[in-house]
């Protein structure tokens, strides 16, 4: 196999399609998490403990040369995305839970091939 059709085939994979879709997803993700820390909670929870240190931006606190203004910003972040992310799988995880639940018990015939097929399968191979 040529290395162009190799290389369209390696492209053409859906978990390849996929993961560009989540790299893409996660990108406006981040810049939609990032406005909200800049825009809203800096302006709203941050600001008072600014103006007590007396500092404009985030970004400039600092002590003896340390700047950790913008690792605090970084850490906000990554807790929102955290946060955020975890509660979203916890909806998830629920709602595949309930749609499996509502899903038909099977009989106990069907319980009973099913494990006959299972068996099979493990002999053979």
């Amino acid at each position: 196999m040529s290395f162009i059709k190799e290389f369209k085939v390696f492209i053409l994979r859906g978990n390849i399609i996929e993961l560009a879709v989540a790299v893409i997803i996660g990108a406006a993700f981040g810049s939609i998490v990032s406005s909200l820390v800049e825009d809203i909670i800096t302006p709203i929870l941050l600001n008072p403990a600014l103006n007590a240190a007396k500092v404009h931006e985030i970004a400039s606190l600092s002590w003896n040369g340390i700047k950790y203004g913008n690792f605090l910003a970084a850490l906000i972040k990554f807790i929102l995305i955290a946060g955020v992310l975890f509660f979203l799988l916890k909806a998830m995880k629920s709602i595949i839970k309930k749609n499996q639940s509502d899903a038909p018990e099977h009989s106990s015939t069907d319980t009973l091939l099913i494990e006959i097929r299972d068996e099979l399968k493990k002999m053979r191979g």
